[in-house]
């Protein structure tokens, strides 16, 4: 009996790259035009594979004091989702505000098996709007949408190393990481009786590492920032807390590992659920080798490298007052989407729409909004308009995403319960198509794989896990075709084409229900 599936939303900026250059080209200051009024200052905070639910100001297990702190003075967004569960197309979608059907940017990129190369020159996005708006634009650290993606639309100020220096050889077969897994099958460990494929006790200290690194490249933009008179366009972006979960000490002992709690779906039996998750799309995704006392680990350490984060936001506000720009600075913190640490039995990211993977953190701060917690549902998507909205940018083409000011400036009330949803789409996943689509409001969530027999449908409420898909319960037929013609609609919306086969297949559906 064939049934369906649906989309997704999310944000914030800071990531880490290995540093290859440091090219910095700031330009002399301009005195503002008079009579115009002051453009705001705008950092961006991104983040790579963070989850939405480990902060302490979510309840979660880890303290973060400093980003729990600009929460208290930020918009909060709990429940934003990322657009796609995959780095390239989420961030695609984060600095344009448009689907990937429509930027060309729906895969990986600079990976052994990618499709695409990088995002066209043609969407230059937000950081080429405010460059040609008269920003000073400064991007530090991960891209990973193509090399000299930031400079090539206008930063002055750039560092890391996809964004200064283009790839030559396209990357091989990761033979050397099969043979880790090998390894650790037949019963063997790395150095300090560790899986580095995993989690790994780094040497040397927080000073040494990628993290600390973007850090001190983030102040040095901070710092050339507060001496030029133009407005301030920025992102500092972190690879953190990425997987393989690798912390230097403390923070690779912070978190006893028999003390941490496991969640309910931890390593749970993946029953009626599609094949794609199955899927042994990396070497490390074969996880079969992986005994609790490693799940926890791997989760200890992923604590560990959010206290680690936490500590390197604390260094970057702190920076940003001391040079006299935190006041009236509007940041957005957000992550390029979350990801898995034994959940469903699965390990980083893959072609499915589970909360662990679809929701991110987003926070937004705009000093002239009072804090406040939505409750509704917005995407990552959705930054764009906003940004270009509180920045006065150019328009570059239509966009999929809705500004989220109305939210920060009314609460849940700027929108109805009907507008209550998110989008997320999976077409691609290093080079194998999948066409996933899910949509989520507060009850359901359906996610549609037209190339599978088996839909998902999870009633979110008796069952926030998604231990149970009820796509083929005739009980919730009327629940899942609903949520089909909501996902159907909002396909349309943004022209879609796959809208097109799902209507196909809810024709089906409803002839055989």
């Amino acid at each position: 009996m064939k049934i369906l599936r649906l989309i997704e939303h999310s944000f914030i900026i800071i990531g880490a790259v290995s540093l290859l250059a440091c090219t910095t080209s700031v330009s002399v200051a301009k005195e503002p035009t008079k009579g115009v009024t002051k453009k705001p200052n705008v950092l961006i905070l991104m983040f790579d594979d963070m989850r939405f639910d480990t902060f302490s100001y979510r309840g979660g297990p880890v303290s973060t004091p400093n980003i729990d702190e600009l929460a208290s003075q930020s918009t909060r967004f709990d429940y934003a989702m990322s657009t796609t569960g995959l780095c390239s197309p989420s961030r695609a979608a984060f600095f344009t505000g448009r689907w990937g059907h429509k930027t060309g940017l729906d895969d990986n990129v600079e990976l052994y098996h990618s499709r695409v190369e990088s995002l066209s020159l043609n969407e230059g996005g937000l950081i080429k709007r405010a460059a040609d708006s008269g920003y000073m634009v400064g991007y530090v650290g991960k891209w990973h949408i193509g090399a000299k993606g930031p400079r090539l639309r206008g930063a002055e100020f750039v560092t890391g190393k996809s964004e200064t220096v283009p790839r030559q050889l396209k990357p091989r077969v990761p033979r050397d990481r099969q043979q880790g897994i090998d390894h650790y099958h037949a019963g063997g460990l790395d150095e300090n009786n560790e899986k580095h494929q995993y989690y790994q006790t780094l040497d040397g200290t927080y000073e040494d590492t990628h993290a600390a690194e973007k850090v001190r490249d983030g102040q040095q933009l901070l710092r050339a920032a507060a001496k030029d008179a133009r407005p301030f366009f920025g992102v500092i972006s972190f690879n953190q807390p990425h997987p393989a979960y690798r912390v230097p000490e403390p923070y690779a002992s912070m978190f006893d590992p028999d003390k941490i709690k496991l969640p309910g779906n931890f390593n749970s039996k993946r029953v009626n659920k599609p094949m794609a998750q199955d899927g042994i799309w990396w070497p490390w995704h074969n996880v079969d080798h992986m005994s609790e006392a490693d799940w926890r680990k791997s989760r200890a350490y992923y604590y560990g490298a959010m206290a680690m984060v936490d500590h390197a936001v604390g260094e970057i506000i702190n920076t940003a007052k001391e040079v006299g720009m935190y006041d009236d600075l509007h940041i957005v913190f957000v992550g390029d989407q979350g990801s898995m640490i034994g959940e469903h039995g699965l390990y980083d990211k893959g072609p499915y729409a589970y909360d662990e993977l679809m929701r991110i953190p987003l926070l937004i701060r705009d000093p002239s909004v009072s804090p406040r917690i939505i409750n509704r549902h917005v995407s990552m998507i959705d930054v764009a308009p906003t940004l270009a909205q509180w920045m006065s940018l150019p328009d570059d083409g239509d966009v999929d995403g809705h500004s989220l000011v109305p939210l920060m400036e009314q609460g849940d009330s700027a929108i109805t319960d009907e507008q209550d949803f998110s989008l997320y789409a999976y077409e691609w996943y290093n080079g194998a198509w999948f066409g996933i689509r899910a949509i989520r409001d507060k009850d359901f969530k359906f996610v549609w794989y037209p190339s599978d027999d088996t839909d998902e449908l999870y009633n979110l409420k008796d069952d926030p896990l998604e231990m149970t898909n009820l796509a083929k319960d005739p009980n919730y037929r009327k629940v899942a075709l609903r949520m089909a013609n909501r996902l159907e609609e909002e396909l349309i919306r943004i022209k879609d084409p796959s809208s097109e086969k799902l209507n196909f297949q809810k024709q089906t559906y409803m002839e055989l229900n």
